[in-house]
């Protein structure tokens, strides 16, 4: 059994992943995959567990193709998108079953900035150090190293693959509420000193107009980050979630595509239950940030 998709439209910086290259930093390269971790997994749990193990994340505009071949099932989770399935509207998120000639449209919802196709089949996507995910930043895996366009057509191996590789947890976020982030100290929380880790915490950010796979970064009206004393700061590893200052007091929220070293200071760094939900946080929405401990971390990681 095989296919293909043929891509008709898709939104900027829509991309191949699957669970990532979880040892990419020992050779200089973040470990990718899904920007919203738990709509990844729960087009795993749609298909009963299985289906290819990698996916087409879209982001905020959508995306349109067409289906060839023998029928075959399709999960869509993330965000809150609209979608049809040869014009006729579909509840989301959705499990379809394709045939061949069908045409699927999802486009912009009510809220969220990605969303994930998995396939019963497989994706025939070259694996490139171990993972299919795309590295836009580095132009690495997925379809040709770059992001998807129209036009592109992807074809599906035979047979399904049990789903052996989950990421992240299994429930949304358990924040108080979807704009209200846990962080813990970064790296250089002591180095920046108490009063800058206080200004973190008292009011809100917007997220700007400038966010993708790389990073989000804050609004910050109050200008509350002064780190011209500490801009020779020796170069180390970031993780996802580290909230980093440029020169100018910017914050960043890094993301999934990191590079992988950095030498602005970290201040703060949200913890892995929440950052899913960042993910998700459209352009000029406000998010809050809360001090938590790492116990209450480690908890939520593993609870939700």
């Amino acid at each position: 059994m095989s296919g293909s998709i043929t891509i008709q439209r898709v939104s900027p910086n829509s991309t191949i992943q699957d669970a990532g290259r979880p040892e990419g930093l020992l050779y200089g390269l973040s470990a990718s995959g899904p920007m919203d971790r738990t709509a990844f997994n729960k087009t795993a749990a749609a298909l009963d567990g299985q289906g290819s193990q990698s996916v087409i994340e879209f982001s905020m505009l959508g995306i349109d193709f067409v289906y060839s071949g023998p029928p075959t099932e399709c999960a869509v989770d993330g965000g809150e998108f609209q979608i049809k399935q040869n014009n006729d509207e579909k509840q989301w998120p959705a499990l379809l079953l394709l045939t061949d000639g069908d045409k699927v449209s999802i486009t912009t919802g009510r809220a969220g900035n990605y969303g994930y196709l998995r396939f019963a089949q497989s994706l025939n996507i070259p694996i490139v150090m171990g993972s299919k995910s795309t590295n836009l930043a580095a132009g690495v895996g997925g379809f040709e190293g770059r992001a998807l366009k129209a036009n592109d057509q992807i074809t599906f191996g035979d047979g399904v693959l049990l789903r052996t590789n989950s990421v992240g947890s299994k429930t949304k976020s358990a924040a108080p509420s979807s704009n209200i982030v846990r962080v813990l100290p970064g790296l250089h929380a002591d180095l920046l000193g108490p009063a800058m880790w206080t200004r973190l915490f008292e009011a809100p950010f917007k997220i700007s107009n400038s966010i993708d796979r790389m990073g989000f970064r804050l609004s910050d009206p109050l200008a509350r980050f002064d780190i011209s004393q500490h801009k020779n700061i020796v170069s180390d590893a970031v993780v996802p979630g580290d909230i980093q200052l440029l020169g100018d007091g910017t914050p960043v929220i890094l993301m999934r595509d990191h590079q992988p070293i950095g030498g602005y200071p970290r201040i703060a760094t949200i913890i892995d239950a929440d950052l899913d939900c960042v993910a998700q946080q459209r352009p000029n929405r406000e998010i809050s940030f809360i001090s938590t401990t790492l116990e209450k971390a480690h908890k939520a990681m593993v609870n939700g």
